[in-house]
Parts: C-alpha cells; sequence; structure tokens
C-alpha cells in the first residue's frame, strides 16, 4: 500500500468512526432538536465518507471501516453515558470527536502529498468537518 493509500485509509476510517459517534451522540441526547441536528450531522459526514470511500476505490483501496482508536472512544462514551446522558454529555462527545478529526484533516493536508484528485476529494471533506467543528463549538457553547 502507498503512502497516499494509507494516508487517505486513515483518513475515510476516522471519518467512518465520526459517523458512528454522530448517531451516538443523537441517540444520548434528549432534546429532539438537539436529536434531530446531531443526525443531521451525521448524514452528512456519511456522505463526505461515501467521497473518500469512492475516492479509496479509486485508488485501489478497500472501504473504510473504522480504526481501534475510535472504537475505544466509543466504548468510552458508551461507558461514561451510563452515568452521564443527556444533551451535555452528547454535546460534549461530539466536540472531543470534532477536534480529534478536524486536526488530524489539517495535519495530512499540511504534511502529505497527493494527487490532484485525491487532494480536492480530502480538501472538500475537510470542509465539511470545518463546518461540523464550528456547529459542535456552537453546540458546547449553548449546551455547556
Amino acid at each position: 500500500m502507498t503512502n497516499q493509500q494509507m494516508t487517505l485509509k486513515s483518513l475515510a476510517d476516522t471519518t467512518f468512526d465520526s459517523v458512528k459517534g454522530y448517531r451516538q451522540a443523537s441517540e444520548k441526547a434528549i432534546s429532539p432538536k438537539l436529536k434531530q441536528t446531531l443526525a443531521q450531522c451525521a448524514d452528512k459526514r456519511e456522505a463526505t465518507l461515501a467521497s473518500l470511500n469512492s475516492e479509496l476505490g479509486r485508488i485501489g483501496c478497500d472501504q473504510a471501516d473504522g480504526t481501534v482508536a475510535g472504537s475505544a472512544h466509543q466504548m468510552w462514551a458508551e461507558i461514561t453515558g451510563l452515568f452521564e446522558n443527556g444533551d451535555e454529555n452528547a454535546v460534549e462527545r461530539v466536540e472531543e470527536g470534532e477536534d480529534y478529526i478536524a486536526e488530524k484533516f489539517e495535519t495530512v493536508l499540511k504534511n502529505c502529498d497527493f494527487d490532484a484528485q485525491s487532494k480536492q476529494i480530502v480538501q472538500s471533506a475537510f470542509a465539511e468537518i470545518q463546518a461540523g467543528e464550528r456547529l459542535s463549538n456552537q453546540l458546547e457553547e449553548q449546551y455547556d
């Protein structure tokens, strides 16, 4: 596997984790409005994942299936969720995930060389992730 393939696969796996995280947070939220917002974010992130997976197929890689770190984070969120259900907890988990994925994409874009098509896909994905990060910051202010 080339460096480009490994890097793109890693980004897609992290995006897969993010979709699962949004879905889990939507289930944990109490407010119908927050549930709907988080579900919409999951749908947008799923579209981003589909774009990344399509690009993985183009360059000859398997589609994303998540990361060990993402699974561990979701397990931790599930365990802590047993003690802290509700809107504030859901928003906190989303905010943590958004900070992580945004930093990962930003670092990759600064340090990795992609072919033109892959770079465009990653930049587009990063734009959606930045929008998600801004929304999670707003939600954190609202529910904190």
